[in-house]
């Protein structure tokens, strides 16, 4: 009977601490991708399987008085890189406050044609070296719905649904959208991506982190009972927010330069400077008195978002588990050997 017990307890704690073999994934939007091989190197060593790509936009035309795709990626230049592809397409939320069903059934079919076209190189985009040849089997729509859209919306990717049978449709998950599902519902997709990051606005002078703290995670992954199966992206970026006279005025993605020691700052909190001369930035002018703050995700603060994470969501081997961005400069800020544990962490 004893070794019954202990075989038993044995398989209990086994399952328990059962780590899964998930997919790994990054999120690219940027409007060229053009690897090369310190990028195929980061690939091999994180044991990369797939990337969510920006293929283009949807904003709302006023000239035209219609939703029209835009911005579209410039270059696919995958090198030897040898990943899953998802396009993925943002659509503005105004798109869907203003549009007509029938427009919505126009943009259904150009939304999949014009992924077609990038796909094989109809559109004067440079695609070269592809390996393997690209083959999608997943579309992701990014868009953060309100309640007001959300019958359009919802509408709209029932129509890619249907023209689309061949392919799964993801679409991405806000948090709020996650905690309050009955209010804001449940897209009509085969699977969601979790946004786990962009918490708070960042014009907003007394938020202390806009990409997300430990803390405020765990105020909306507060339930297990979401209706749909969920990937899950994690914040791997950093940034500075600029604010004159208690006013945002922006956002700067290489402030690096600003922490220089040859720059006069003055620290009035943890990641909180002003900047004590006026400077030209790249193309942005700072002024003598700007606010900076600072805004990064420490290790730390990553491994807690995991545990919280793994808590509520269901995970197993076909969860992609997505890093936003694939950014040399952050990747290596972090370290291969620390991203490679948080996926193992999973």
């Amino acid at each position: 009977m004893k070794n019954i017990c202990f075989v038993l307890l044995a398989f209990f704690i086994f399952s328990c601490n059962k780590k899964n073999d998930v997919v790994r994934s990054f999120c690219y939007w940027k409007t060229d991708l053009k690897f090369n091989s310190d990028d195929d190197s980061i690939i091999k060593d994180l044991k990369l399987k797939h990337m969510f790509v920006r293929f283009f936009d949807v904003d709302w035309s006023s000239s035209e008085n219609e939703p029209v795709p835009v911005a579209d990626i410039q270059n696919i230049y995958l090198n030897k890189s040898n990943i899953d592809i998802t396009p993925s397409v943002f659509i503005t939320n105004e798109v869907f406050l203003k549009a007509s069903k029938p427009q919505l059934d126009t943009l259904a079919l150009r939304i999949i044609k014009r992924i077609e076209e990038i796909k094989e190189n109809k559109r004067k985009i440079r695609i070269k070296a592809i390996y393997p040849k690209i083959d999608f089997k997943e579309i992701l729509i990014d868009c953060d719905w309100s309640p007001k859209s959300k019958q359009n919306y919802f509408y709209l990717l029932g129509l890619i649904k249907k023209n689309a049978p061949q392919v799964k449709i993801t679409a991405t998950i806000r948090l709020w959208q996650y905690k309050y599902a009955t209010k804001a519902g449940i897209p009509p997709v085969h699977k969601g991506l979790l946004m786990c990051y962009n918490i708070t606005k960042p014009n907003d002078i007394n938020t202390k982190n806009s990409i997300g703290t430990s803390a405020e995670l765990a105020q909306y992954i507060t339930h297990n009972k979401y209706k749909l199966k969920l990937d899950v992206a994690l914040p791997l970026y950093s940034w500075a927010v600029v604010f004159r006279g208690g006013q945002y005025k922006g956002i700067i993605s290489d402030y690096e330069k600003l922490m220089n020691d040859s720059i006069p700052l003055k620290q009035i909190a943890p990641e909180n400077y002003i900047l004590k001369q006026d400077m030209l930035l790249g193309n942005t002018y700072l002024r003598n008195g700007d606010l900076i703050r600072v805004e990064k995700i420490s290790n730390d603060e990553l491994d807690k978002m995991i545990s919280i994470v793994k808590r509520k969501i269901e995970i197993d081997n076909q969860t992609k588990i997505s890093f936003f961005s694939f950014d040399k400069k952050h990747i290596n800020n972090y370290g291969i050997q620390n991203l490679s544990e948080y996926y193992a962490r999973f």
